[in-house]
């Protein structure tokens, strides 16, 4: 008999790593959070948009966790903000970042590691290209949350938008996506050498 599990049938890295189970689920869960939320607090002040680790942090969650406990991972990170932790980035918490310019982001965290925990849940992160081309992907979800609702949260118009929003993060979000795909390819290579070392 299986043990009940928050994770799909298909393995991610972790399932390779650890055995399943509830309780792992849910400290794998946590985890990611506090990964979210560490990475977070590395930040350059730009107004009205930090630049910041979070991105990668989303993107190695929802890649070594899989879809659903990578989302789950970003809807905690979220409430704990909400409920007044500072994980947010500068040690910001509460129902005004969400609200903010910044908020938009928050949540395409949790569609973002989805999509790249189910890329992953398909293979996309054992090899560096298709990697980099799922992560660039899980990118491109936070921007399309995360643009609309600066627009909404400043009333900027399209070219104000662009200018704070995504201009002075593509660079920085394709180095992360790359990054991220390295991290998992380069994880999923010791995870062979370990099978292969035990075989042998």
């Amino acid at each position: 008999m299986s043990n009940p599990s928050l994770a799909l049938r298909r393995p991610t890295l972790v399932d390779r790593v650890l055995s399943r189970g509830l309780a792992t689920d849910i400290a794998l869960v946590t985890a990611g959070a506090a990964l979210t939320a560490g990475a977070a607090q590395l930040a350059v002040p730009l107004w009205p948009v930090p630049i910041t680790g979070q991105t990668l942090a989303v993107l190695v969650v929802g890649g070594a966790l899989g879809a659903v406990r990578g989302a789950l991972s970003m809807v905690l990170y979220a409430v704990v903000g909400l409920a007044g932790l500072p994980v947010f980035s500068d040690g910001a918490s509460g129902i005004s970042v969400i609200a903010g310019p910044t908020g938009g982001y928050i949540v395409g965290f949790i569609f973002a590691a989805a999509l790249t925990g189910w890329l992953a849940e398909r293979k996309w992160d054992r090899k560096l290209l298709r990697g980099a081309l799922a992560f660039a992907a899980g990118t491109v979800v936070t921007f399309a949350f995360g643009l609309p609702w600066l627009s909404f949260a400043l009333q900027a118009n399209l070219q104000q938008t662009l200018e704070w929003g995504l201009y002075p993060f593509i660079l920085g979000g394709i180095v992360k996506a790359l990054l991220a795909a390295g991290i998992l390819r380069g994880a999923w290579g010791v995870v062979s050498w370990a099978d292969s070392r035990k075989q042998g």
